[in-house]
């Protein structure tokens, strides 16, 4: 079984829309991101995300109606599997609410419009009409006051009523206003189609709607022909631009030409381009003006001549700037134009006279063609492990295409912004915030303590920075323990030797304490009113930091049970501290005045567990505060404590490290604090949603960190590594982090080299010369840290990169050497027909400059690329071949091929598994193809041992476990195939048998496997990363067999009480389909988008669904269950 869930959303944009929904007359912009709707409005620096919803299928078209007496729009939405609603905002409960919708509109003997799905509010708001299918038009009535019926109100959306056509072939088609004697008569629709003849024509019809008069009539529809232009138009014609009130008529464009023309005076005027271009998107701004939108990213304004009141002379289009290529355009008022892209990052323009202005960029990763897993998280599958969490692993995408093309590093968790540097900095013990005097409104001195002295910096309200010589009376030839302000603007320092209270303004020492006999302070925790000490790692002291530094408890352990303390911490607003033991795995919470024990825990069954560091924080409001311990094997355990008794309740434990944590408190205000825990992955630990949240930091390895919330670094944290001490802020939750570095090609294909310490880039690269595209192809190295190109090879004219890959390969000398090799196809068709692309390998040399190695041409384009042992595997445009590749001298390297397979149609990936290799056919799915070397004289060979014999168009394929293999295909469905190796008879062992299947919803372009290890009571195991033409990132995983069962249950028990926007079954959401077969509902498949929609669930709703789903668990631990499992993100 199957666990799947987004790390990364989907960011492509292809539908906007602008209307007013949350709020009566204020617009906001409706944006889609494949099945996520999201709403903006408009802020003083740009849009601003107000609300996102998931939609159980992919939008197609979105639009907006208006119901009689309504002060706010309803949302139309259209999705792939023929779903059709409307959505209307709830203002009080702050929600969206599913007004009408249309459950399933397929029709089955209709094939599937080829220009995609388009949807038109008739001008007079009386009908939409919907293009789903050639040669049909739905239209859908709104119905008005004293026509609604006993189910359906006024203003919204009667039954469908399908109409044929003669146009198959429609490019594209508006309403637009015609004139008649001087006024404008019936709305009309204009159809640019193409003919079956290939001719591009013009037709006009008048769409007369009569309005059902009961409630069993559904009323009628007649399409009237209007005359219209009888020439042929031009064959690059593509988009209608209705023109409106007082000209009326419509524009043709297309690629050299701009065509006007009003049906009821005939009048047609043609006016040249003057550079031939391919518009793709358009919004009209006023009667007169509308923005252009052209395939290579330019932005046009095209502004109608209008001499008379009606009469249209010519009109003047000028380049305004250059942005991604858009998808779609929305004007948004005060000459802002929201600009959605698909290949691009999505963007809000501000139009300004003869140019523009980006006003907001909006990240978009999409499409992801390629991506490399940079690393783990210096994770591996040998020694401890930790849970695992999707923030340890760094991912650089290939995403975008040709101008918009770009490396994207995408990371998944709590993340830095580095401020500045203080200097380099070894071996710091731990750093402190204060403030300089009790006049001082914020933190402006930093504190940092190393094993032998203390350092002291100022920092002034401009930022400037002064290392202080001396400051308070402070001992800076002591490391400290702790340094902090009190009450009445005192100091006090805590260092191995002593506790010292310094008066702040004079730099008097008030008061002083030592330990006894010259015994060491191991450790220390503060509130305002008292100092917890340990000394000699058996006593407990009490200091009152009243007046002067008083004892009032001291307990010495070692004389009573010979026990050690290991670590303290106080408690604010509480009569009692907690303390951790050595020996016997437990804590104990103390009284504070005579530190009596209260009440003792058991963090650990096996008595091996130590506690190493405490921190008690309140994460949550309304909530008793949070017990964090973190303990020498690297666990961390946490309890909600009572302030009263000192009680410990609701015990839930996580795995972050190999190592001990150390913990700092960071507040966040209103009482609240976010965790730091610092360990080898360190990781913030904040409350949201109801619950504590833990969260991988984006971040290099931090040996110290505290709060300085100081005035030129307001909100900041100082944080040391082994090499510096920095000034940064950290978010207070997990976001997705993407860093970009513009490419300005298409990377096609992005390998990377641990080794090298370098990425290895094929990318093609499209310019405009002289009205002719011209496209070439490189094959670069970048760097990892700074993703700069550090070198880069062209590659022959119409040679494009198809494949990439590094490998281990022979130097000439005996020794292996890193080496990128680079499979290429030919475009045109005249060159020979030996030679239809190229195997390259190219080496890195220490001067970071590429070399060519040697190259082999080859008959097919060469789509893949794999080793199998020390032979290289080619997927060419019919065969997978394996290559050795050896020396004839040092200085001679060629290819010998050793085995071939045909395959049945075309291979587009491989995976190899030792000597098994999958094949993802383009049309026949996978097989598995066996190399043996062979012996004595025998040739070697590429034998198939077991196919997957249904037709699916594959996309990608990797070897996720033992025998078991990931597919996922072009129509966005995911299979898990596996061999039966067991079986009865040779036919059984040679059938793939899919064991596990689902609609993902988005095509995955590739897939890559990982290997983590888990503790062996994990709920998943993270198996591969996927990612997609819609810009998300998803990671799959494999169920563990205890946790089968409970987990399609719990879905299921889910689904039917979690509704989407819509209403639409999640079964018929995620179930299977593609040309030839569709499911009811998914197949030992599990959703874990769905899956967390169980903490957002009120309690007793929680209680209702685990009821439902005849758990054996409690509500309690199956919220356990499933933060475990959102933990992965």
């Amino acid at each position: 079984m199957a666990y799947i869930l987004p790390i990364h959303r989907p960011s492509s944009v292809r539908h906007a829309l602008k209307l007013d929904f949350l709020q009566p007359e204020e617009q906001c912009l409706a944006v889609a991101k494949s099945n996520r709707l999201e709403f903006y409005t408009q802020g003083q620096d740009g849009l601003i995300l107000r609300n996102s919803k998931s939609v159980y299928g992919r939008i197609t078209m979105l639009n907006k109606i208006r119901p009689e007496g309504s002060q706010t729009d309803q949302l139309f939405v259209g999705t792939d599997r023929y779903m059709y609603f409307t959505l209307s905002w709830d203002s009080i409960e702050k929600r969206l609410r599913t007004r009408r919708s249309f459950l399933d509109l397929a029709d089955k003997s209709a094939r599937d419009s080829q220009t995609g799905d388009r949807c038109h509010l008739e001008p007079d708001e009386r009908f939409m009409t919907l293009e789903l299918y050639e040669g049909v038009i739905t239209l859908l009535p709104i119905l008005k006051k004293g026509r609604k019926d006993a189910h359906n109100e006024s203003g919204s959306l009667g039954e469908p009523i399908p109409t044929r056509i003669s146009e198959m072939f429609v490019r594209s088609s508006v309403f637009f206003r015609t004139r008649k004697k001087g006024r404008a008569c019936e709305p009309t629709m204009a159809l640019l189609h193409e003919d079956t003849l290939g001719k591009v024509k013009l037709r006009i019809r008048r769409v007369a709607y009569k309005a059902p008069v009961s409630s069993a009539d559904t009323g009628s529809v007649d399409l009237q022909d209007v005359p219209a232009v009888d020439d042929d138009l031009e064959r690059g014609s593509s988009h209608l631009i209705p023109v409106p009130a007082p000209a009326y008529g419509v524009l043709v464009l297309a690629e050299t030409s701009i065509m006007y023309f009003e049906p009821s005076s005939e009048q047609v005027i043609r006016q040249p381009l003057k550079d031939a271009t391919i518009f793709i998107a358009w919004e009209q701004i006023d009667q007169q003006r509308s923005v252009l939108a052209d395939e290579y990213g330019k932005l046009y304004l095209l502004m109608l001549d209008i001499e008379t009141p009606d009469n249209v002379t010519g009109w003047r289009i000028d380049v305004i700037g250059e942005t991604s290529k858009a998808s779609v355009l929305v004007y948004l008022g005060d000459g802002n134009v929201f600009v959605g892209s698909h290949q691009g990052d999505s963007q809000v323009i501000s139009i300004k006279p003869q140019a523009m202005e980006i006003v907001q960029m909006i990240p978009n990763i999409a499409p992801i063609l390629d991506f490399a897993v940079m690393d783990m998280g210096n994770r591996s599958t040998e020694g401890p492990s930790n849970e695992f969490s999707s923030g340890q692993a760094r991912l650089v995408t290939g995403s975008g295409a040709f101008k918009d093309g770009s490396l994207r590093s995408v990371r998944s968790g709590v993340g830095l912004e580095d401020l500045g540097v203080l200097g380099q900095m070894t071996n710091v013990t731990d750093m402190f915030g204060i403030k300089s005097s009790n006049a001082s409104q914020r933190v402006d001195t930093l504190v940092v303590s190393f094993v032998d002295e203390t350092r002291v910096f100022h920092f002034d309200a401009d930022g400037e920075i002064e290392e202080l010589e001396s400051f308070c009376g402070m001992s800076l030839n002591d490391g400290s323990l702790l340094v902090a302000n009190l009450k009445h603007d005192r100091l006090v320092q805590v260092t191995r030797s002593s506790v010292t209270v310094q008066d702040a303004g004079s730099g008097m020492i008030s008061s002083k304490w030592a330990p006894k006999s010259n015994i060491s302070i191991n450790a220390v925790s503060a509130t305002d009113d008292q100092i917890i000490l340990l000394t000699g790692g058996a006593t407990v002291v009490v200091l009152d930091v009243g007046n002067e530094l008083v004892v009032s408890a001291e307990r010495d352990f070692d004389v009573e049970s010979e026990t050690q303390v290991a670590c303290i911490t106080a408690v604010n607003d509480a009569p009692f501290c907690i303390v951790g033991f050595w020996q016997s795995s437990t804590i104990s919470v103390l009284g504070l005045s005579d530190l009596r024990t209260l009440h003792t825990e058991s963090i650990s069954t096996d008595n091996l567990t130590v506690p190493r560091s405490m921190l008690v924080a309140r994460m949550l409001p309304s909530r008793n505060p949070t017990l964090f311990i973190a303990n020498a094997d690297g666990n961390v355990v946490s309890y909600t404590i009572d302030l009263q008794q000192g009680s410990l309740h609701e015990r839930k434990s996580i795995v972050l490290g190999s190592q001990q944590a150390s913990f700092r408190a960071l507040p966040r205000g209103d009482g609240l604090s976010n965790v730091f825990a610092i360990c080898e992955h360190s990781s913030l630990i904040y409350g949201s949603e109801g619950r504590v949240v833990y969260s991988a930091v984006t971040a290099s390895k931090a040996r110290s960190i505290c709060a300085f919330d100081c005035a030129s670094y307001p909100g900041a944290i100082a944080l040391a590594t082994d090499e510096e001490l920095k000034i940064a802020l950290v978010d207070e939750e997990r976001t997705t982090h993407v860093q970009c570095l513009p490419v300005g090609e298409t990377v096609r294909r992005i390998v990377y080299s641990p080794s090298l310490k370098s990425f290895g880039l094929g990318t093609i690269k499209r310019t405009l010369e002289n009205g002719v595209e011209v496209v070439q192809s490189h094959f670069k190295i970048a760097d990892e840290v700074m993703f700069q190109v550090l070198a880069s090879h062209e590659l022959n004219e119409d040679e494009l990169v198809e494949s990439v890959m590094r490998a281990q390969l022979d130097n000439g000398h005996g020794d292996k050497a890193e080496r990128f090799v680079v499979g290429t196809a030919y475009l045109d068709d005249d060159g020979a027909e030996s030679v239809r692309g190229r195997i390259i390998v190219f080496e890195l040399t220490q001067g970071r400059k590429l070399r060519v190695v040697t190259q082999h041409a080859v008959k097919g384009a060469c789509r893949c690329l794999a080793m199998v042992g020390d032979k290289i595997v080619a997927a060419l445009i019919k065969t997978v071949v394996v290559y050795a590749y050896g020396y004839q001298t040092p200085s001679s390297p060629f290819f010998d091929k050793r085995a071939s397979y045909r395959t049945s149609t075309a291979p587009i990936d491989l995976a190899v598994s030792g000597n098994t290799i999958a094949v993802a056919d383009l049309m026949k799915s996978v097989s598995l193809v066996e190399y043996k070397e062979g012996h004595s004289g025998r040739p070697d060979t590429l034998k198939e041992i077991a196919r997957h014999f249904q037709t699916s168009w594959a996309t990608s394929v990797a070897r996720i476990d033992e025998a078991k293999y990931l597919e996922t295909d072009a129509e966005g469905n995911l299979l898990i195939l596996e061999q039966n190796l067991q079986g009865v008879t040779a036919d059984d062992r040679r059938r793939l048998m899919v064991t596990s299947e689902m609609c993902l919803g988005e095509t995955v372009n590739k897939s890559k496997p990982i290997e983590v290890q888990m503790a062996k009571d994990a709920v998943v195991t993270p198996r591969a990363f996927l990612a997609t033409v819609e810009g998300s990132i998803h990671l799959l995983a494999t169920i563990n067999a205890a946790y089968q069962d409970p987990l399609i249950r719990l879905q299921s028990s889910i689904a039917s009480y979690v509704q989407s926007p819509g209403q639409i079954p999640f079964s018929k959401f995620r179930a299977f389909r593609n040309q030839t077969r569709e499911e009811a509902e998914p197949v030992r498949f599990v959703d874990g988008e769905l899956i967390e929609h169980f903490l957002d669930c009120e309690e007793q709703l929680q209680t209702s669904i685990v009821k439902d789903a005849g758990l054996k668990f409690s509500v309690e631990e199956t919220k356990e269950i499933v933060e475990s499992l959102r933990r992965l993100r």
